[in-house]
């Protein structure tokens, strides 16, 4: 298929992702090992809100849903904060990785999306199943660096303890 009629959204290591639609972008891979990895987390993510709903796929393609927005990254950068919200949404988003039998739940700042009714969603879900990482040390490091770690760290003492003491040894000083 030539995609080359289609907008360029995204381009990795990985692959190109091409809008298609208002709602649909296709994510064509260089590697048939990590298109199949992605495809397998995003097929046993179809019951979840926080991964992109799936249209299709071939040999080394995925169509599925996408997401307008901006990335965690870069709202983060522009706003300089972070909001009690966004961490209530970031622990639903752990949550859910968790009960999607997901073995990596820590991701970058970059593969959180914000949509546009300020919902998160991940993306680059490669790793999901092959990387053993309960505890967010990507996530956690990179809110250091935009300092906005102590912040996080505040808001997620208040709503779930547990995690803080757990997540709270990686923001040393």
């Amino acid at each position: 298929m030539d995609f080359k009629k289609y907008e360029v959204v995204g381009k990795g290591k990985d692959g190109v992702i091409y809008q298609l639609t208002p709602n649909q972008c296709i994510k064509v891979f260089f590697k048939e090992e990590v298109y199949k990895k992605e495809l397998e987390a995003i097929q046993v993510g179809q019951s979840s809100s926080i991964i992109p709903r799936l249209y299709d796929y071939g040999p080394n393609y995925i169509v599925m849903e996408y997401i307008k927005g901006i990335s965690l990254a870069k709202y983060l950068k522009k706003n300089r904060h972070i909001t009690k919200s966004i961490v209530i949404q970031f622990i639903n988003l752990f949550d859910e990785l968790k009960k999607l039998n997901f073995s990596r739940r820590d991701t970058e700042l970059r593969h959180v999306l914000m949509n546009e009714q300020g919902n998160l969603k991940v993306i680059d879900l490669k790793r999901a199943f092959t990387s053993n990482r309960p505890i967010p040390i990507k996530l956690l490091t990179e809110l250091k660096e935009l300092k906005l770690s102590k912040e996080f760290l505040f808001y997620v003492k208040d709503i779930r303890p547990s995690l803080y003491q757990k997540w709270r040894s990686f923001d040393r000083e």
